[in-house]
């Protein structure tokens, strides 16, 4: 298995993580990431970073590419060109004597343990329990005991509000508590990452406000990073380190809440904030 401090030597291959500017190797880089479903390109040579710990939230029209990036990172598909790194480590490609070669299952694996995802559609197994759900992959992946995990799912289920639907089914629950049971299932794998996809979309209006509530006390209570698609620009607001505008899978501008939503430079960013307010 590939050891933390040499991921890739099973596999005789080797990289340098690339530092920021201040020394500190991100949490999140993607290199030249080029992503085309047939001849639609929807990345189209994307580079970006996510420092350790920020939120960074990206904004823009649908097929823009936001949701893309997500799937990337999760490894749920994979990238045309380019190369994405994980805390200074390639998560699915690496460049050897000038070829772009794919990584082997195993050290995929395991590098998708340090990400979790919330989806849009929730994806709770429903033949399980609320907490057979929450348990599932500490137990089977991680390798925690089942007496652990069990703990760990009843702290995290009263963290997200829901201590007393531990033996529900996911079909006896609302949309909105079954948005919060993924929320804790992701965190019971304790991501480095933390992905969160449209995570209100599919939600009746009056129940946003209390998910978006937990995710605001998970970023202000935990150093997890977080890479956010969102259409709920408060939240957007709130929680961000940073907020990334695209279109046309390129960033058109990028800078702090205050700077995208107060004071947009780019005639795209403004145009879209007009509409979506």
């Amino acid at each position: 298995m590939p050891t933390e401090s040499d991921p890739l030597g099973e596999l005789g291959l080797h990289t340098g993580a690339v530092e920021l500017a201040d020394g500190e190797i991100p949490a999140i880089r993607f290199e030249n990431v080029v992503k085309q479903y047939g001849s639609n390109t929807v990345l189209d040579g994307l580079n970006f970073t996510v420092r350790k710990g920020d939120r960074v939230t990206l904004i823009g029209p649908s097929g823009s590419g936001k949701t893309t990036i997500l799937r990337l990172v999760m490894t749920l598909e994979d990238s045309t060109d380019g190369y994405i790194f994980i805390d200074g480590q390639p998560l699915t490609h690496i460049e050897k004597d000038g070829r772009r070669i794919v990584l082997k299952d195993k050290y995929r694996f395991e590098m998708r343990k340090r990400i979790g995802m919330v989806f849009q559609q929730f994806n709770l197994f429903p033949n399980m329990t609320v907490l057979e759900n929450i348990i599932e992959a500490p137990v089977h992946v991680l390798g925690h005991s089942k007496a652990d995990a069990i703990t760990r799912a009843h702290e995290l289920l009263e963290q997200v509000g829901l201590p007393d639907k531990a033996k529900a089914h996911p079909t006896s629950l609302s949309g909105g508590q079954q948005q919060r049971v993924a929320i804790a299932r992701c965190l019971a794998m304790d991501p480095e990452i933390m992905l969160l996809d449209e995570v209100t979309s599919a939600l009746d209006p009056e129940v946003v406000g209390e998910v978006l509530g937990i995710l605001r006390n998970i970023a202000a209570t935990t150093d997890v990073t977080m890479l956010i698609v969102t259409h709920e620009m408060q939240f957007a607001r709130d929680v961000s380190n940073r907020v990334l505008m695209f279109d046309a899978g390129r960033i058109v501008e990028e800078g702090s809440p205050a700077e995208i939503f107060d004071n947009p430079q780019e005639e795209r960013t403004q145009a879209f904030l007009s509409a979506v307010s």
